[in-house]
């Protein structure tokens, strides 16, 4: 049966950050159940980063209470904003900025990054320059407009987001408007970083479940290039057979970069 519609109020009252955090994130490969997500996507982005230019500003959208995929941009981005709908969400990220000790202990992931940059003792030194890069944690909503509001931010150099739009959308309709909405929030020429999976209608947290569209690598390609963009890299993985994952049931896995094009309005 289809999992009805999870709503920002059902985020609200039934999504556990930390449960989250500690179901999906205590190892650097994910949960066995998802088979290496995290590695996949986490050797994408890393090799994204190293071998592109440096961005005066980073903006990623749907940060949830995680800080991997702002791992691996420290360093490569002069400043950082995360934004989150789910207000547990953005104060788990705040509490890791000011080292609080009942914070989400991301070391784990800061030496695999640098594993992965070449040198994993330098985690300490990532870890440092992303809390100083991080400017703002801000309230999302991304079926608005402006996903920001009330806050105008100027048009950013690379927008990144990871299982954001799906589960923030009801329908394929929903999804087009909040990639306009988002897209919006980048400049002309600006890069574009999305993670994401396929043919997913559910996750599940602390046994509850939230909805996502489900929607294939074709609607994937077709949306991206209405909104505006130039394909410049998208990458596929396979997932689990369905039957051996009682968290979700995506069948795969997508890592996208794109080019917002240059005569694009924003």
């Amino acid at each position: 049966m289809e999992t009805s519609f999870s709503d920002g109020n059902y985020y609200e009252e039934k999504f556990d950050s930390r449960v989250f955090l500690e179901t999906y994130f205590n190892s650097t490969s994910g949960h066995r159940q998802e088979n290496e997500f995290l590695t996949f996507s986490l050797k994408n982005l890393v090799n994204v980063f190293s071998n592109g230019p440096k961005f005066r500003r980073l903006l990623e959208i749907g940060s949830g209470p995680c800080l991997h995929f702002a791992l691996c941009a420290s360093g490569h981005a002069e400043e950082i904003v995360l934004s989150d709908f789910v207000r547990s969400n953005c104060q788990e990220i705040k509490l890791w900025l000011k080292n609080d000790p009942g914070a989400f202990d991301w070391s784990h992931f800061a030496k695999l990054v640098c594993e992965l940059e070449g040198n994993r003792e330098k985690w300490t030194e990532k870890e440092k320059k992303l809390r100083d890069s991080i400017k703002q944690v801000l309230k999302c909503d991304v079926n608005q407009t402006n996903p920001l509001d009330p806050v105008e931010l100027e048009p950013v150099d690379c927008l990144m987001t990871s299982l954001c739009l799906e589960v923030a959308c009801k329908d394929k309709a929903a999804y087009c408007a909040a990639l306009r909405n988002v897209t919006a929030l980048l400049k002309p020429g600006g890069v574009l970083i999305m993670n994401g999976v396929l043919n997913q209608t559910f996750y599940t947290v602390n046994n509850h479940k939230f909805s996502c569209v489900k929607f294939d690598q074709a609607f994937l390609r077709k949306i991206v290039k209405e909104v505006g963009y130039e394909i410049e890299q998208l990458e596929i993985f396979d997932g689990l057979d369905k039957s051996q994952n009682t968290l979700s049931d995506f069948n795969a896995i997508f890592f996208l970069v794109a080019l917002k094009n240059k005569n694009a309005p924003c």
